[in-house]
């Protein structure tokens, strides 16, 4: 399997089975008995499964020796994804673009280009659009633009209360166009079944839960992602870390903790996602993917679950891959499987002993 960990082989032969438009933009297939790879809505007849290599796309495919398909012409850019990057162009204005004006742009439907970036960048012109304002601003604050002011309209905002609103920054933009020297984030540590566990907040609330092996561990990976903060034990988090630990535990606390996070609207959508999975149960990717209303959208949530910053609090080890293996974690398979296992059902532990 050549293509994205997260995209299992079987999710990519049911999509070459039906032919289905939107996987064009996920993978293509390669024919080892003819050499030849293909988009998978190829019109050809679809070769024995035994003989099939899946790649992300054209040039992995081509790279492993294969050539492109005559008929489909799998190397040439899918039409979908050519027309989005095409459209965002338009979206790069410093004014708000309609989703209408979008359409006239596209010759489609609003209803139609809305569904386009959905599956080619997992998000609507409008949060792609916010998105990349704020991108914009912190640009030019990191830039040292003469006067934040000037950031402000320069990124398109209409005013310092719109920019505020939507950048997500998470502390001053003054504090950030210096690389936040003074950010001020506490953090308290202990011991949890998986080893030793790290919370850490700034005055808005949880920004990071990290797990390690050792104290030394921790807090060089809290350096790492706050590289120019103030970072410093904080006894007066003991109450926050007793109610993250308790989730290792039989009965755990309910969690009631203000998160100050840094996401794109899409990684927000998928961690929301993955706070509504029960404890004890799990989701496919796919079915994750699916519950957004974006079922191709398998690798972009795979990195959504991949970049959660606060361990155990939004429960990204609750998300396996369609054939039931772990696939990956970012604090290691082996305490995702210890986790699951704590979580189950008292009675599903005790018919396993």
């Amino acid at each position: 399997m050549n293509t994205s960990a997260m995209l299992t082989p079987d999710q990519a032969w049911a999509a070459i089975l039906a032919r289905d438009p939107s996987a064009d933009a996920e993978l293509v297939y390669a024919v080892t008995t003819t050499g030849v790879f293909c988009r998978p809505t190829c019109p050809s007849r679809r070769p024995e499964r035994a003989n099939v290599r899946f790649f992300p796309d054209a040039s992995a495919a081509a790279h492993a020796g294969f050539r492109p398909c005559r008929r489909c012409c799998p190397q040439e850019r899918h039409a979908d994804a050519a027309l989005v990057e095409r459209l965002t162009d338009a979206l790069h204005r410093s004014r708000p673009v309609t989703l209408a004006e979008l359409g006239r742009i596209a010759g489609r439907s609003p209803f139609t280009v809305e569904r386009l970036f959905r599956r080619v960048l997992g998000v609507t012109p409008a949060q792609y659009q916010r998105q990349h304002r704020a991108a914009s601003f912190r640009r030019e604050l990191t830039n040292g633009a003469a006067r934040i002011t000037d950031a402000i309209y320069d990124a398109g905002y209409s005013g310092s209360s719109r920019a505020y609103e939507n950048t997500q920054l998470g502390m001053a933009p003054g504090s950030y166009r210096a690389g936040a020297p003074h950010a001020r984030i506490g953090y308290a540590i202990g011991a949890c079944p998986l080893g030793r566990l790290l919370i850490a907040a700034t005055e808005r609330g949880l920004c990071s839960v990290i797990l390690a092996g050792t104290d030394r561990q921790l807090t060089a990976e809290l350096r790492k992602q706050f590289p120019l903060a103030d970072l410093h034990p904080n006894p007066q988090l003991a109450s926050m870390l007793d109610q993250v630990l308790s989730q290792f535990t039989e009965h755990p606390a309910v969690l009631d903790l203000a998160l100050d996070l840094r996401a794109t609207a899409f990684q927000m959508r998928v961690w929301e996602a993955l706070r509504r999975i029960p404890r004890g149960e799990t989701r496919t990717y796919a079915q994750l993917a699916s519950s957004l209303g974006q079922p191709t959208a398998v690798r972009a949530v795979a990195r959504a679950c991949a970049t959660n910053p606060v361990a155990v609090v939004i429960p990204c080890h609750r998300v396996i891959g369609s054939n039931g293996k772990l696939t990956g974690y970012r604090w290691g398979i082996e305490r995702k499987d210890k986790l699951l296992e704590l979580e189950k059902p008292a009675s599903s532990c005790r018919e396993k002993r």
